[in-house]
């Protein structure tokens, strides 16, 4: 597998630190309220990127954090009369339920920065010692950015053109204005832990550091998140891990690109800064998850209802297709192999091979995707009442595993209860005496149950609407 890394700038072939496993460190959200559709795309990648790999045969530790601690959060609690703990535990529950609703498999574990106040101190601690990290008088500890060589080598730039083109908090404290804080020193009203240098809490960028390197190692395969993570957060999270072990830190760096909402950035004061939980309302959610995965996932995305819809309607096809197979294989027969068969067949063969090849370009989700569909197109025009069973299953099955790995078609088919199986009963009654009237009327009744029905060769095809 080819994977582009941020750091070298180009692609590299995938070479995991132990044959048949592998670490992977995604950013995960600041719980002070509901995540937006722009952090929705990074979840959606890289846990498909999870997936692919166990779908390779790969053992995955997929690592996501919580940061349940900072300035955002204390200044909501403050505002709502709770306490940070409070409001970090009520928007991890409401994380789930959004990144359920999208497909996002549950990490292998989700550290919470306040879990790790421990083993973020311990880690000052060693830059302290290393000369990396210096105490203030108020207690406020910084990173020593020019003490370190390395600053810089992820975002491309050294220390002075960061330096010239950032925005940076005067403080006097600091002997550098790219000099970063692992250790805040309390301020009234705010939680606190007692350190060596006093009470305070940690810093944003320490904590990653401290709880990747506890889970997966001083050094570990891929780390992930958006583009706009590359500086300040993962420059500096290279700066403190690889400051305190003397080891490289990360062998990949993936990071997706930007989301416009209708061709502007999405910003609050611009009007267009939706959650997932608002999307909600209009969209169903996995439909949100096709759109996401529809571009190459390095490439800007613009989101706008029409691209939803387009996307709802690709999924619609899917699901078509998959109650279509599973319909056909419920009236199957064992029988000999025709032409078209071999085709279809074929067609499995080489969706397979396609998705393979485009997942392995550097996780291509949206050529993988047309490979999907290129063999759905095929199936459906080869695939009919005389289609022998282990041909049908062949395609369904591959079908179901593909898209399984994007995390699509995940709704069960819906099986009809008795109150519609009377109605299905009395319409094949009405149709058998040529009833046509009533057939029409029990079908629009059906119907209007939120089904879709078809006549097909085989009986009656009940499918429920999307």
């Amino acid at each position: 597998m080819q994977i582009y890394n941020t750091q070298s700038r180009r692609k590299e072939e995938f070479v995991p630190i132990v044959p048949g496993q592998v670490s992977i460190y995604c950013c995960g959200p600041t719980v002070y309220n509901y995540f937006h559709i722009g952090n929705a795309r990074p979840f959606i990648v890289f846990d498909t990127l999870r997936r692919y790999f166990e779908y390779k045969g790969m053992k995955v530790k997929y690592v996501q954090n919580f940061t349940d601690i900072d300035d955002k959060m204390i200044k909501k609690a403050n505002e709502e009369g709770i306490t940070v703990k409070e409001l970090g535990e009520r928007f991890i529950a409401e994380y789930y339920k959004d990144a359920d609703a999208l497909g996002i498999e549950r990490a292998t574990v989700n550290p919470r920065a306040t879990e790790h106040i421990r083993e973020i101190i311990e880690l000052i601690e060693k830059l302290v010692q290393n000369g990396l990290a210096y105490a203030c008088p108020n207690g406020d500890v910084y990173y020593n950015t020019q003490a370190f060589a390395g600053y810089g080598k992820l975002s491309g730039q050294n220390l002075e053109d960061l330096e010239s083109g950032a925005r940076v908090d005067v403080d006097p404290n600091k002997r550098h204005p790219m000099d970063f804080a692992v250790w805040k020193a309390q301020k009234p009203g705010e939680p606190a832990w007692e350190s060596p240098w006093g009470m305070g809490r940690p810093g944003w960028h320490i904590e990653c550091s401290a709880m990747s390197m506890k889970y997966l190692g001083e050094t570990f395969d891929i780390h992930c998140g958006g583009k706009d993570l590359v500086f300040p957060h993962h420059e500096n999270e290279i700066a403190q891990s690889e400051g305190a072990t003397g080891h490289p830190f990360v062998h990949y760096w993936m990071h997706n690109g930007f989301i416009n909402v209708d061709n502007e950035k999405m910003s609050k004061s611009a009007g267009n800064f939706f959650t997932v939980r608002d999307i909600a309302k209009d969209f169903d959610l996995e439909a949100v998850r096709m759109f996401m995965l529809s571009a190459h996932y390095r490439s800007p995305i613009n989101f706008s209802r029409e691209m939803i819809e387009q996307a709802k309607a690709s999924l619609d096809r899917l699901y078509t297709a998959r109650d279509n197979y599973e319909f056909l294989l419920g009236n199957a027969v064992d029988g000999e192999m025709r032409p078209a068969d071999a085709e279809v067949l074929e067609a499995a063969k080489a969706g397979r091979a396609g998705f393979d090849a485009a997942m392995d370009d550097d996780l291509n989700t949206a050529d993988a995707l047309g490979s999907i569909f290129e063999m759905v197109r095929k199936a459906n025009t080869l695939l009919d009442e005389k289609t022998p069973k282990a041909v049908i299953e062949e395609v369904l099955a591959t079908l179901k595993e593909l898209t399984g790995v994007m995390g699509l078609l995940s709704r069960k088919e819906e099986k009809a209860d008795d109150d519609v199986n009377a109605l299905l009963e009395a319409r094949a009654k009405a149709r058998a005496e040529k009833n046509w009237a009533e057939s029409d009327r029990l079908r629009d009744l059906i119907q209007s149950m939120g089904y879709v029905l078809k006549d097909t060769k085989q009986g009656q095809q009940l499918t429920k609407a999307m």
